[in-house]
Formats: structure tokens, sequence, C-alpha cells
């Protein structure tokens, strides 16, 4: 049997909650908005939504150690599994449709819980856009969708043996295309406003 994964308090799970409210709002607001405006391109909501998402990001982890007791030893091991999650990502780059960084964040999400989950995925993209130069307004949006997939790993039903493998198998795979769907929110209304029939 796998140890389990650090569930939800009550803090912590409204903070993630608020974050992820405001998270599907970014996205889906141009949905909504006038086809000619400049607004659905985000290059104006994009820089306040990233102000707005690195001290949520902090009151989550702040509400997931309030709520599970949890110390400085769980805020160092955050840090460096983002760290590790930032060196890989480049190693993927989209070759073969093989992403190393899926697989970390998927495990690491498991084993921390969807709180932290959520948290490791938003700083690991943070910290390989800061490494690989991809500094842009999508960023937010994919700490926002990182963040998504690795606390869906820490949601995940107990399961022990070889049936906890391929349940995280067969959620890593949903979720790689889970990820590219979402992200595909964030681009389209740019894309279609340019120079398309769409």
């Amino acid at each position: 049997m796998s140890p389990a994964p650090i569930r939800f308090g009550p803090r912590s799970l409204a903070a993630v909650l608020l974050v992820s409210a405001i998270g599907a709002m970014a996205f889906l607001w141009p949905l909504f908005a006038d086809p000619g405006s400049d607004v659905v391109a985000h290059s104006g909501d994009a820089p306040w939504l990233f102000a707005l998402l690195l001290p949520l990001m902090l009151a989550v982890v702040l509400a997931t150690l309030a709520d599970t007791g949890l110390g400085p030893k769980a805020v160092a091991m955050l840090g460096v599994l983002a760290a590790v999650g930032a060196a890989l990502r480049p190693l993927g780059a989209g070759t073969a449709g093989i992403e190393p960084m899926f697989f970390l964040m998927v495990i690491a999400g498991r084993a921390l819980g969807p709180g932290f989950g959520f948290t490791l995925g938003s700083l690991t993209m943070f910290a390989s856009a800061l490494l690989t130069g991809g500094v842009g307004p999508w960023m937010p949006f994919q700490m926002l969708t990182m963040g998504w997939v690795t606390m869906g790993a820490g949601l995940l039903p107990r399961a022990g043996g070889r049936t906890e493998l391929w349940l995280l198998a067969a959620y890593g795979a949903v979720a790689g295309f889970a990820y590219g769907f979402v992200m595909n929110l964030w681009g389209w209304p740019v894309v279609t406003g340019q120079s398309t029939a769409l």
C-alpha cells in the first residue's frame, strides 16, 4: 500500500479554490469579449494575473502548512522539486512527445498531495520559464495549468502495487492531453484574431 498523500485542509482548500476560480476566469473571459477588441490577446491582463498568482501561491503553501503541521523540510523539498522540474523541462522540449517534467509532476503531486502539488506545478513552470527565457503573457496560464495537473495527481484515489502504477500512468497520459487542451484556450483567441476566417 502506498503512503497517503497530504490531503486538503479547510484553509488550503479555500486558497486553491480561490486561485483556481481566478485562473478559470482568466482563461475564459476572452471568450465573452468583443472579437474586434485587443483584450483577447491577454497582453493587458497577463501581468496582473501573474502579480496576483504569486501571493496566492504563497497563501496555498502557508495554508497547507497550517492545516497539516508540516515544517520547513516540506518547503525545502518543494523548492528542490521545482528546481529539478525546471531543469527537466528543456530536456524534453516536445521531442517525440516525451516531456520528463510531467513524469516528475505526477509523481510529486501524488506524494505531496494536492495543495503542495498545485504550488509545485506552478513554481516549476515559473522557474523553467526563467531558465529557458520563456517569459511572456502565456506564463501565468502555464503556471495555473501545470498547477492543476499536479494537484490532480494528489487527488487520485489510493491504490497499491501495480494498480498504483497503472493509475498514475493513465493519469499522466490524460493530463498531458488536458494540459495542451487548456493551454489552447489561452492561445486560440489570439490566433483566430489574426488573418483567419474562424
